[in-house]
């Protein structure tokens, strides 16, 4: 038997790229330095790993999110089938990195002989390995969790996840854009909850400050949904803004990761774009900041930000403005636009 596989079935662009630094550190101790991921299609996995040399290949787990049809791995025979999806692969050893015991059961019925997991509950027996997480430790994210279970065998992980976008997708990026003038900031319009959305109007009037303010090129990312939404921003903030949307992730990776600056709600883009390294402006209105990147300034209400709760209209224009401008002008440069 050869293989790692690594189990992390959290749905969200955001989810994966928070666990890059687990598989990145399970991969390097693996004797082929590469593991496979079994996730879930909304991770968008194939396109973030594309070109990774620590990814082997992604398998997809077909469970339905709220609303969609039951998938092959869902209902009471889901983890049996599961079982005969991930046999076919001779996987040596498997870490589920998640609380479920019905991945552990899956992995055990596959025959994958070393079964790493939190070891929380049910799942416990399912495991051939007993290093695992404390009782007192069932109520930490699951991101925190995967951190813990590493530590226990060893491991060691980088908190802050870092993801270097494909140079071929970098060049892409410079030939069609590079004409374009400087600075570049990219707007992550997109939101998958309404209560994270800050608005077409306010995105609007913050693209017209910043032409004022500071010029260059703003580059409105989002995904197809936003395509009506990025047109209005575009139609009142005039031609220096240029839409980016539905791009394949490693390509908005590339194009986040080239630009000056980069300003949006919390999403999976977000969270994928200060991965790059660039400096990136969050509006949290309606989800407590992200905390794990040190190249992040998060923006909330007044009073602070609680999860579903939209108050993303009391973060203000200028305060996101002025966000911007520390990103561009530590040194002075771009504080103001020639005329």
């Amino acid at each position: 038997m050869a293989g790692t596989l690594v189990i992390q079935p959290l749905p969200g662009i955001g989810d994966m790229v928070w666990h890059l630094p687990h598989l990145e550190a399970i991969a390097r101790a693996c004797p082929d330095g590469a593991v496979s991921v079994l996730t879930k299609r909304r991770s968008r996995a194939d396109e973030l790993f594309a070109g990774a040399t620590f990814v082997r290949d992604v398998l997809w787990l077909e469970r339905a999110q709220s609303g969609e049809r039951p998938g092959r791995h869902d209902g009471p025979l889901g983890a049996w089938r599961l079982a005969a999806d991930l046999r076919a692969h001779g996987f040596r050893a498997a870490w589920i990195l998640h609380d479920s015991p019905r991945y552990a059961l899956a992995a055990r019925l596959a025959g994958i002989p070393e079964r790493h997991g939190f070891g929380i509950g049910r799942q416990r027996r399912l495991l051939s390995d007993r290093r695992v997480l404390e009782r007192a430790d069932r109520h930490l994210p699951t991101v925190d969790k995967a951190t813990r279970l590493l530590a226990l065998h060893g491991l060691a992980v980088d908190p802050t996840p870092r993801f270097e976008p494909a140079a071929a997708a970098s060049a892409g990026i410079a030939a069609r854009h590079g004409h374009r003038p400087r600075p570049w900031i990219g707007l992550g319009v997109g939101s998958s909850e309404t209560f994270k959305q800050w608005g077409i109007e306010r995105f609007a009037a913050l693209a017209n400050r910043l032409a004022a303010t500071v010029g260059g090129t703003m580059f409105a990312l989002g995904g197809p949904a936003e395509a009506a939404l990025v047109e209005q921003i575009g139609a009142a903030a005039g031609d220096m803004v240029v839409p980016a949307v539905g791009l394949p992730l490693g390509e908005a990776a590339a194009l986040a990761r080239a630009c000056d600056a980069v300003v949006g709600n919390d999403t999976g883009l977000l969270n994928l774009s200060a991965a790059t390294g660039v400096a990136t402006v969050g509006l949290f209105g309606g989800s407590p900041p992200l905390t794990q990147y040190p190249n992040l300034i998060a923006l909330q209400p007044p009073e602070g930000a609680v999860y579903r709760v939209d108050r993303m209209a009391e973060i203000e224009v200028e305060a996101v403005v002025s966000a911007v401008q520390a990103c561009l002008s530590p040194d002075g440069s771009y504080a103001v636009a020639d005329g």
